[in-house]
Parts: C-alpha cells; structure tokens; sequence
C-alpha cells in the first residue's frame, strides 16, 4: 500500500504539490480562526448561583445556601456543589463533569432551581451567573477624570448605566462588572424626635413613598375622531417630589415628608472598593468573556469599542487600560513563534551541515512549516485553543517532524553516491523512487509510533488532561501529518530537485567542487564532506574501544544512573509549567470584620508602596468584590494587580558577561543568565517592603491565581479544607495548624482564616413585652430593619438611569448602643423605646460560611 501511494506521487508530483498546497492554505485559515489564550482554560464547568439578602451570614446559610445546595447536589452529571454564605450575599458554584456542554448545565440548574426558589424567603433575590468563570478576567480599566469636574458618584453612574451596556454588547463579552465609586442613592433620613411628636410610625412614611411613587393607565377615551390613552403619572421626578408626599394630616395641616426630614443624594452600602498606583478610590471596570471565546478576539474588539465611544465620553473623563491580557497572548505567541523559527533555522544549518547538499535539505526544511500548517486543521475541529502548550507540542514535535525526511534523504544519497561511484548510466527518478522504497515503509511506522506514546497524555482526566492535552493533540497531529508528507511530498520533492545538476558548470579546485555539492552538484561521499568526515573517522575508534570494553562501559553508564538519583529527590515539582505573566497578584488577608474605609486606607498605602517599584508599571488593587458572581471576595481580601513594565526596563546586576561583551551578544547571553534582577528576588522585596500588621501576604499571578481559586477555592497555591459542623473547633484546629506551618521550610506566610470573629450586635426580643403592647417580633423586627438597616423602598427613574429610594434614621440616631436603644418601635399610637422590648449585646460570630 505504501510502495502504490509513493509510485502515485512520484508519477503524479504536480498533483501532490497542490493538494499540500490546497492543505497549507487551510491549515493557514483554521490557524487564523483558532481561538488564542495565554493558556488552556483550566476552569471547570461550573454554574453560578447568587443570591442577595440584607442579612446576616448565619441566617443565609440557614435559610438561603443549604436549601440550594441540597437542591443541586441531587442534579444530574454534577461533581461537586459548594457554598459561600458572606454578608448580604449567597454563593453557590455546582461543578459539573468535564464533558459538560455549559449550556446544558445552565439549563439543568434553572430546572432545579425553579424548585426550591418558592421555598425560599420572599424578598431573597436569586440569578444565575454570567456563562464564564473568573478565569474569564480578561481586561480591567479605570476611569480617569482630568478635568476634576466629576465625583466618584458620577463616574460610577456613568459606568453603570451607560458604558456598561455599551461595552456588554461586545460579542464575547459576558459580564461588565463595575468596582470602586460610590452608587448613588436617594436617602430619606427622619428625625424620630419629629416623628414621635406627630405620632407617625417610620412604616408610615415607608408606605407613602411607595404609594407616592406609581404610574396606571384608564385604557383609552375617543373624542374628535382619535383615541386617547390615558396615563396617570405620579413617579418621582426630583427629590422635592419625594419631600412633598404626605404623610398624615394634623389639624387639617399636611404632614409631608420635609417635616420629619430630609432628602439626600448619597452613596448606597458598598462591599467593595479599588484603588489605582496608591493615589485614591477610582471607578473600575471588568471585562469578563464569556465561555469558550476567543480572548484575544475579545479584547481587541473591546478595545474598538472604546474607541468608538471615546469622543461620547464625559468631558475630561478617558477610559484608562490597566490589566491587558492580549499583551500576554501577544508575547506568549510572538516567544513561541521566533522560537519554531530558530528551530527551523538550526534544522537548515544543521542540514546543510552534514548532508552538504542543498536539494537534500530542502525537504527536511520544508517537512517542518507543512506538518505544522496541516496540524491546524484537526486542531480546529477538535476544539483546541492555540496557547503555550499546544505551541510547545509543535516545538516539542520539529525534532521528530524531520526525522523520516533525514533518513530518506540520507538513503536516496547513499544510493546515488553508490552509482555515481560505478559511473554507470542510471535514471535519477528511479534511483529515487527505489531509494524511498526501501526506508518509508519503517520510518511512516517509526512516526506513528512517536505519536502513539503520547496517547496516554490524551486520555488523562481533570485538570491534568486539560494542561496537557492541547500538547498532546498538537504533537501527535503534526507527527501525522510528517508521517504522510514521507510518502507523499517527500518522494515528488526528490524526484524533482535530485537531478545531479549545479549552477556552477565545470568546477575546479577543492572549494569550487564543494561549493557545487552545496548547490546541487554531485553527491559528496560522507569521507569527503568537511563535517561528517571528520567525525566518522572520530567515530570509529570510539565504537570499536566501546564494543572491546562493553562490560565496562555498562558498568559506567549504570553508575552514572545511580548517581542522579539524589539531583532527582532535590528537584522541585510543579503542576503548572512556570509562566511568567509580565504581572503579579498581591494578595493579603485580615481578620474578618474589618470596615471598608480601613480597607481602602491599607489598600492606598500597599499600592503606593508597590508603585515606587521601578519595575512597576501600574498597580490596582481592589478590596471586597466587584458587581459580579464570579467574585465572592470578602472585605477582608485585598487583591492587587502589580502591572510590570517590560523585563529589559528593569534593575540591571553584574553578570559574568556584563564587563564584556558587546551589544550585539548581549540578547543571546541574557537567555543563559539574565542581567536584571528576577521576579522571584523582586517579589521578595516587595513582601519586606510589605509588613502591615495584622495583614497576611500571599503572592502569585493573575491567572494562575484564579485557576488555583476556581479549582479548590482557596487563594493560596497550597492550602488545607479543615471540614467539620463544629465552627469553633474548626478555627481551633486552623489556629493549631498555622503554627506547625510557619516553621516548614520554604514557607513565606501562613494565615488561618478567623471566620468565627466577627462582630455581631444581637437584638434580643422580649416577647413578653411585645405581648403587653400588642406587637408580633415581625412588627419590630420591620422597624428595626427600617430605622437602622435601611431598606430600600422604592426607586427613582432618571431616564436610562436608575436609583434606589431608603428610608432611615439621621446617622446620629442610629450611630452607637445609646442610640439604637431609643430606636422607636410603633405600638397602635404608641411610640417604644427598643430598649424597653429587646436586650442589645455584642458577640463574635462567623461572618463567612463555606459548606461543600
């Protein structure tokens, strides 16, 4: 079968050229149309369930995460379900099995969600997240206001009501996710004095502004020949409409809203907060892609986009890039590609080198770009992303790629050197033809034998198969198509250039004649060569001595094994290769309970710390999470994005070379040892520079951070689940290990999370007090939530925008334990202290509930 399919493309070599021609074209055309990534996307197949609930941790995992999880753990093809109770906010992640299409699993979680949904409290707000992981953090930007005119607050309505949308629309992009500003809200702030003196209860006022705030329509009226639709229009349109609506009436005076307080623009409860190169809060963007896009697809259309929309910006306000990964891919690419082009490049010279022909070469030379332009087209179809690994399986597979080639060339050379040397006539087409016979057949096997070791790495499971799959695809697909290009391209090559002829005609002396060879001249016997000769006649005393003292030279290599054994035991291990990201990911921890403005002030302080750095580019870093369900950060987190500038930019040190040698060699001695100081030695001055008490620092990279926080759910690469129903034990037992940690070698930090000391102030009811004046615990359970928590009751509509309408007390009656013991509890006409129904205490509790 072999032998037919090499006398085809021998007699049909035109053909030959331009079906592989036809496949270089569409092996270009999938390369183009694959997607592109730093690295293959490691993340599982999970959905997102978020909740939101003004409520404590405790009653959310009680009332909200458990009947969730219990609900998912029984859908179909789902691994694994953990759930997140934080403050306000409920998440739960359910794992699917690998080959779950996402879509699917999205449909199957809505199906059982439906179901638990009813069983939940009335005003728990339940969605799904966006189809992508946090994997998907793609591109960040801030918005910077040069002109000075524009508060936070304005910023962040722009980001959320206008730019949000725009840049949503982007294809790829699933989620806009906005972070630092303040979100306006319009605060209703009463006196209780005020209201206590017209004996109107906070729940009063609740109710006229949601009945103060409506639209209807009376369907329609006919008159002149037209229908008219009439509207009833009663929304807010300005906070004077809102101080307008009355309350009660007292001596047939109205009792409007101006009279128990006041209305004010001010910021909503933020959970977040972010800070750019340590020079304050600024208004943030994240571009999150959605599942299986292409990033860099992605960004460059998101980066149009903003173009587009530049000149439609507030004046002085500009749209600042941050975190790029595209620069990554970019540079992972671009590393990648000048290095296939040097193996390439060393292949020829090589070549050329000891084959001394340059017919001969090219064959082997054009071998390597085909298999790999062809390998494309089973990588598309297969769904394999072009990123580091899939690019190290081709620059891991150009050594074999030219392997048949190399030993069909050598045999068709042997063969004509053979009959030059009986300087009989002979047909140079048959000398070929004959001559790949003899070795196709061995060495088509000898590649797919290659490539058949690799398939264990095929079917490896989890995370592990989608590392090193896309290496395993690319090899073994380029291992295919050399194996065919041997049978196919290869003999139509030969037979066209082997023609025993030379540009130079006649040559003379010892140089001309192998400058001929070189050329395409006659063949050169291998003891004629300048390379290969000299090394043959190396060779054989070396063989000869190795086969008289075999025992011996066992004995050598043997011991030489045995000897490595130890280096081995010292290496180090990693799962992922290392990658230098060209950013790095901060990352410390406090003791829970920490507020938001002490979180803004350390985060301010680390990132100026970090932007003195002369390696640093620009540093934002964020505190609590972002507008989205793929960030369950608690305030307790800072997370900063240290943008490096490029590796030549940075502090230079004294090498060997550095007294030396001239510019010229300096980019190929810096890939033996760098002259700059290394990321590792930079990382460590930064974590000295970085001793904040009280805060735990942990180091990595943005995207392999967020692999390692989507795999286990914890921030660290190593880190231990202590699993149990006792909180406190568990803190106990993460305190015991903390200290045994600390002295393991290689250590930086330890940090046991204190999810049990939080801070609570508990309101304890009375009930028979609440039973004497006729009050049920919802009656003042509302107006508690009311008067300190405020709820918010209704919403004010400013064209595209929307902003939510509270309802509370003046800060200075709700500010510590005397005041909230005056809290007014409404009983008939009756105003009462909450301190005369309810004990107020302080406790540590967990503030943050993580079940799996």
């Amino acid at each position: 079968m072999i032998n037919r399919i090499i006398t085809f493309s021998v007699k049909n070599k035109f053909l030959v050229f331009a079906l592989v021609f036809a496949g270089c074209l569409w092996g270009a055309w999938s390369m183009m149309n694959l997607p592109l990534d730093a690295i293959p996307d490691l993340g599982e197949k999970q959905v997102i369930i978020l909740s939101r609930w003004d409520r404590s941790p405790d009653i959310i995992e009680d009332q909200v995460t458990y009947p969730i999880v219990a609900a998912m753990t029984g859908a179909p093809r789902v691994k694994t379900v953990r759930g997140i109770s934080d403050f306000g906010y409920s998440y739960v992640y359910v794992i699917f099995e690998d080959d779950t299409d996402i879509y699917w699993a999205r449909s199957r979680t809505l199906e059982y969600l439906s179901g638990v949904t009813a069983r939940l409290p009335q005003d728990v707000k339940v969605e799904m997240g966006p189809d992508a992981t946090a994997l998907g953090w793609v591109f960040q930007y801030t918005l910077r206001d040069e002109s000075g005119k524009h508060s936070l607050a304005e910023l962040r309505s722009f980001q959320d009501w206008y730019l949000k949308y725009y840049l949503k629309a982007v294809p790829g992009v699933a989620e806009v996710a906005s972070l630092g500003g303040f979100s306006p809200q319009y605060q209703i702030n009463v006196d209780p004095n005020r209201l206590r003196s017209y004996g109107i209860p906070i729940s009063r006022v609740v109710d006229a502004v949601k009945g103060g705030n409506s639209e209807t329509s009376a369907r329609l009226i006919e008159f002149g020949g037209a229908e008219y639709m009439i509207r009833g229009r009663g929304y807010f349109q300005s906070p004077a409409d809102i101080e307008a609506t009355v309350l009660s009436s007292f001596n047939g005076t109205p009792i409007r809203v101006k009279d128990v307080g006041s209305v004010v623009m001010g910021p909503d409860i933020r959970r977040g907060t972010t800070d750019l190169d340590g020079t304050g809060e600024v208004v943030s963007g994240i571009i999150i892609m959605r599942d299986g896009n292409n990033a860099l697809e992605v960004i460059d259309r998101v980066k149009a986009r903003m173009k587009e929309i530049e000149s439609s910006l507030p004046e002085g306000v500009k749209i600042v890039p941050v975190y790029d990964r595209s620069e990554l891919i970019r540079r992972a690419i671009r590393n990648a590609r000048s290095t296939l082009i040097e193996v390439i490049l060393t292949v020829v010279v090589v070549i050329l080198l000891f084959l001394w022909h340059a017919p001969s070469a090219v064959l082997p030379v054009v071998t390597i770009p085909v298999a790999t332009l062809l390998a494309f087209i089973p990588l598309r179809y297969f769904g394999v992303s072009i990123n580091i690994m899939s690019l190290a399986g081709i620059a891991i597979a150009c050594g074999a790629l030219v392997d048949a080639a190399i030993i069909v060339v050598e045999q068709v050379q042997k063969k004509l050197e053979q009959y030059e040397r009986s300087e009989q006539p002979f047909s140079y087409n048959a000398v070929v033809l004959e001559s790949v016979r003899e070795v196709a057949g061995p060495t088509f096997f000898a590649l797919l034998v290659i490539g058949v070791a690799f398939l264990p790495v095929m079917v490896l499971p989890g995370q592990e198969g989608k590392l090193f799959r896309p290496l395993a695809y690319t090899k073994n697909f380029a291992m295919l198509a050399a194996a065919v290009l041997s049978i196919t391209l290869g003999p139509a090559l030969l037979v066209t250039l082997m023609r025993g002829r030379s540009i130079l005609k006649s040559p003379s002396g010892k140089f001309s004649r192998l400058l001929a060879s070189i050329l395409g001249g006659k063949i050169l016997s291998e003891e004629e060569q300048p390379i290969t000769g000299p090394l043959m006649r190396l060779y054989d005393p070396v063989v000869r001595w190795s086969l008289r003292w075999k025992r011996t030279v066992i004995a050598g290599a043997i011991t030489a094994v045995v000897l490595t054994i130890p280096m081995f035991w010292t290496l180090s291990s990693e799962f992922m290769p290392p990658l230098e990201e060209g950013s790095l990911l901060y990352m410390p921890t406090t003791m829970p309970g920490v507020s938001i403005e002490e979180s803004q002030r350390v985060l301010q302080v680390a990132n100026r710390i970090l932007k003195n750095f002369p390696e640093v580019d620009h540093v934002l870093g964020k505190a609590g999470r972002s507008d989205s369900a793929t960030d369950p950060a608690p305030l307790s987190m800072l997370e900063t994005i240290i943008v490096l500038k490029p590796q030549s930019e940075w502090r230079k040190r004294e090498t060997w070379y550095s007294s030396w040698a001239p510019n010229v060699l300096l980019p190929l001695l810096r890939r033996f040892t760098p002259d700059h100081i290394s990321e590792q030695e930079l990382i460590a001055e930064m974590n000295n520079s970085l001793k904040i008490p009280g805060f735990s620092n942990a180091w990595t990279m943005p995207i392999r951070g967020r692999i390692e926080m989507l795999t286990t759910g914890i921030q660290t690469p190593i880190g231990l689940k202590i699993q149990g129903d006792d909180l406190n034990r568990i803190q106990e037992i993460g305190r015991q290990a903390e200290q045994v940690l600390k002295s393991v070698p290689g250590t930086r930090g330890v940090f046991s999370e204190r999810t049990g000391d939080g801070y609570f102030l508990d309101v304890v009811w009375d009930r028979e007090a609440l039973a004497r004046y006729g009050l049920s615990v919802e009656d003042a359970q509302n107006a508690l939530s009311t008067a300190v928590g405020g709820d918010n009751v209704s919403t004010m509509f400013e064209g595209r925008e929307r902003y939510p309408i509270s309802v509370r007390y003046l800060r200075d009656f709700r500010s510590d334990l005397d005041s909230l013991s005056k809290v007014l509890i409404s009983a008939g006409e009756k105003q009462i202290s909450l301190s005369q129904l309810a004990t107020i205490r302080t406790l540590n509790g967990p503030v943050r509930w993580r079940r799996s």
